[in-house]
Order: structure tokens, then C-alpha cells, then sequence
């Protein structure tokens, strides 16, 4: 009998485990449920604007979604339309693969006024999401600070000093792209606790500083003096090298080549955040390095800013009914089996870190539990019974054919060179698709 499996999120990982099931040559039917009306997750949610290449890997997973074995629940709010136990009782599995949505929060003193956010929420204004459309920053400032020293980090200083003219080619939205564009900022600060051969950036995307056209990334050629670990080996010590070689590339530049200046600020940890209910500046104590850890020298200075963005890292949220690892932040689990008929892929799995391609391994390991667990077939209704459920509570369920008119809505109504214009809020989504029939 075929076997039901309901995947909760449309994020990478819930498309690489579609993608993995469909491929096993198993009899199966697999439904995908989203809280929003669009899938692709991260993809569309997540990765920078000024990256439209990397956000093309949603053409795979249309090819995936269009399988006739599959089909899409967007607009679905598992836990309140439907719950867990709903779906564990109509499908013969369930995976989870809902991500990491939330920020790590940032602790220090005054991490709560206002102008401080952290980077889920920053990034997803800037890409129209609409839990995040209306969080309106103030970018009538001079000086932002990011803290962190990852991509994302990268992703949203990037995105503060690119010029108008590449921030049009994006799919920004209007309502972020108009105050970005009519920022006065001239100085961006990338704060890292430890020094540029910890720092997590790939090198890709720090080279790619090196072609904004005014902007001049600075870096202070005392802080390249610092040898790279000796136990730092293999990838890691190569990705090191490479970026320190960057990083020598940017000491040389002459900041008076452009308008704006992004400075990397390594050995620098947030102390305090400065000002009375808004930000006026962060301040940052000198580091220095103690057996791979960031240890504070005493060394004090301020940085004035009126932004800052926190990107120290995401984390999942606890799933009702399920086990949950509060330190690590993911559900327990043995490679992403957390029990029979019940798994989980992607960052809710291992945790908030990879590239998008990195949930192709989980999606594998859980193909072939559930290849294991249901040698036998399925026995559960899985698609009827769910149908029949968000039909009985009102709920306005969008297909994967809804979803290709809201993508050609957005593509239609944008202006060269920008690709689409988002829709970012939910209800202007749904009135499209009733007054589009």
C-alpha cells in the first residue's frame, strides 16, 4: 500500500527530502506543508537580494514540486490549522523540516532599544518577507554595526553600502529598497570576537567586496600579523589562507577611492550598546586569543552608529508534543530518525549551519529510515484525510499552481533590471489568487 509522508516546511531541506523519497522507486505519495503562501524557504527568504544566482536553485525545486506524486499546502499553520498529532494520526510519516527561524539573542546591556535587530529579522525585511515587512528601520544614520563574522554578517553589511544602481538589480522590495537607497551611511562596521583566520566567511563572497563600486572594505593589517593555528588543517586552514589573502588585498585599498567604508573590526567584542532608548554607538573591548579563545584585554573604545544588526547565529524553536535539545537547539534525534513514523532534516536536525546544499545528506539518511520502517507499505489515509480536514476548518489552502501565479504576478509587475516585485504581505497574496480566477 503506498506510503504517506507529510514534510512540514518547503525550505531546501524539505525539497531534498521530497526529492530523496521520490527517488527511492517506493510507492509513495508526499504532501508538502508551508506556513506561507510561497515555498523555498530560505532561498527566497534568506539569501541576499544581490544573489540571484544562488537563489536560481529554486528551479530544481520546481521540477520537484511539479512531480505528480507530490503535492504543496501553502498557507498551512501547522499547530494551529492543523497539529502535529493531527498529522501523525493521517500520515504513515512526518518529517520535520522547518528550520531555524529565530535569532540567537544577543545579551549584552541595552541589546533591547531600539535600532537593535537582530539578523532573521533584518534579513528578512530586506527580502520582503512578511513577518518582518514592517519593522521599519531608521537608516538615517551614518554608521551601522554588524556583530558577527559569517556570511550573513557579510549578507547584511553588503547589502547597506551597494550602490543604488546594484540594489536595483535585486528584488528588494520598494518599501526597503527606497530608504536603503536614500541612506546618508558612509561606514559600516563588521565586529569579530576573534581574529580573520576564524572568521567564517567563504571566500567567494569576500572577494565580491572587492567589486562594489562605492564602497572600500578596510581592514588593519596589524590584526593579518596573527598566525593561523597550527591545528587548523585541511579546508578549513586552505579557506584561512585564502581569506587572509583577501584581507591583505583590502589593507592596501585607499579608503578615499569611494564614498563608503566597511570596516572589519577583528578582536572586538560588544560590550554595551550606547544611548537612552535608541542606539548611539556600541561599545567594544580589545581581545585577544587564549587556546582558540576570544579573552578580553581591557582595551575599551566606542563606535557611534544608529543601527545595529546582530548575526551571531539562528536557532529553532520547540515543537510541541516533541523532545527538544534547548542547548543545542534541534530536536534529538539518531540522523535524523527521532522515532518511527515521526524524523527531521535540515537545521532543526543538526543545527543552523551549512550552505543550502547541506541538507542533501539528511534527506538521504531519512529516505533510508523510512525505506526501513515501512518495508511493508503504509496503512495511513495521508492526502484524503488532510483535504478533508482544511476543508472542514475554513482554511485557504494554496497549491503549487497558486504558487506559479503569485511567481509570474511578481515577475510581471517588476522593473528592469530588478527580476520580480515581492509580494510581502500574505492577504494581498491571497486577494491575487481569488481575483485572478
Amino acid at each position: 500500500m503506498v506510503i504517506s509522508v507529510a514534510i512540514i516546511g518547503s525550505g531546501p531541506a524539505g525539497f531534498y527530502a521530497a526529492d530523496a523519497l521520490l527517488n527511492t522507486g517506493l510507492d509513495i505519495e508526499i504532501d508538502i506543508l508551508e506556513l506561507l503562501p510561497t515555498p523555498f524557504g530560505l532561498v527566497r527568504g534568506g539569501v541576499a537580494p544581490d544573489h540571484q544566482p544562488t537563489k536560481g536553485v529554486a528551479r530544481k525545486f520546481e521540477k520537484i514540486g511539479n512531480d505528480i506524486r507530490l503535492q504543496f499546502f501553502g498557507n498551512v499553520n501547522v499547530g494551529k490549522d492543523i497539529t502535529i498529532d493531527d498529522l501523525r494520526g493521517m500520515y504513515d510519516a512526518v518529517i520535520l523540516a522547518v528550520g531555524a527561524p529565530s535569532d540567537r539573542k544577543l545579551t549584552i546591556p541595552g541589546a533591547d532599544k531600539d535600532g537593535v535587530f537582530g539578523s532573521a529579522a533584518f534579513v528578512g525585511w530586506y527580502n520582503g518577507h512578511p513577518d518582518f515587512a514592517d519593522i521599519d528601520p531608521n537608516l538615517k544614520i551614518n554608521a551601522a554595526v554588524v556583530i558577527g563574522s559569517g556570511n550573513v554578517a557579510l549578507d547584511v553589511a553588503r547589502v547597506l553600502v551597494r550602490s543604488p544602481a546594484g540594489r536595483a538589480r535585486t528584488d528588494i522590495p520598494g518599501y526597503a529598497r527606497t530608504p536603503l537607497d536614500a541612506s546618508p551611511i558612509t561606514d559600516v562596521y563588521i565586529l569579530g570576537r576573534r581574529g580573520p583566520a576564524q572568521a567564517k566567511f567563504t571566500n567567494v563572497e569576500l572577494r565580491e567586496l572587492l567589486d562594489l563600486t562605492e564602497c572600500v572594505p578596510i581592514v588593519d593589517p596589524a590584526d593579518l600579523a596573527q598566525a593561523i593555528p597550527a591545528d587548523l588543517e585541511g579546508r578549513d586552514r586552505r579557506l584561512a589562507e585564502k581569506n587572509i589573502e583577501t584581507f591583505h588585498a583590502f589593507a592596501e585599498m585607499d579608503p578615499a577611492l569611494a564614498s563608503k567604508r566597511l570596516h572589519f573590526r577583528f578582536f572586538a567584542s560588544p560590550l554595551e550598546i550606547l544611548g537612552d532608548t535608541h542606539v548611539q554607538g556600541v561599545r567594544v573591548e580589545r581581545t585577544r586569543l587564549e587556546d582558540g579563545r576570544a579573552v578580553g584585554t581591557g582595551v575599551v573604545d566606542d563606535i557611534p552608529c544608529g543601527l545595529i544588526v546582530s548575526a551571531i547565529g539562528y536557532r529553532a524553536d520547540p515543537i510541541p508534543g516533541l523532545p527538544f535539545d534547548d542547548k543545542r537547539g534541534v530536536i534529538p534525534n539518531e540522523q535524523g530518525r527521532i522515532d518511527k513514523g515521526i524524523y527531521a532534516v535540515g537545521w532543526i536536525m543538526r543545527g543552523p549551519e551549512g550552505v543550502i546544499s547541506s541538507s542533501r545528506p539528511d534527506a538521504t539518511d531519512v529516505a533510508e529510515h523510512i525505506m526501513r520502517d515501512f518495508q511493508g507499505g503504509g496503512s495511513k489515509p495521508g492526502r484524503s484525510a488532510l483535504d478533508k480536514a482544511l476543508a472542514e476548518r475554513g482554511v485557504r489552502v494554496v497549491s503549487f499552481a497558486d504558487w506559479k501565479r503569485i511567481d509570474a504576478a511578481e515577475a510581471g509587475r517588476a522593473s528592469a533590471p530588478a527580476p520580480r516585485q515581492k509580494f510581502t504581505d500574505v492577504d494581498d497574496m491571497i486577494r491575487h489568487l481569488d481575483e485572478d480566477k
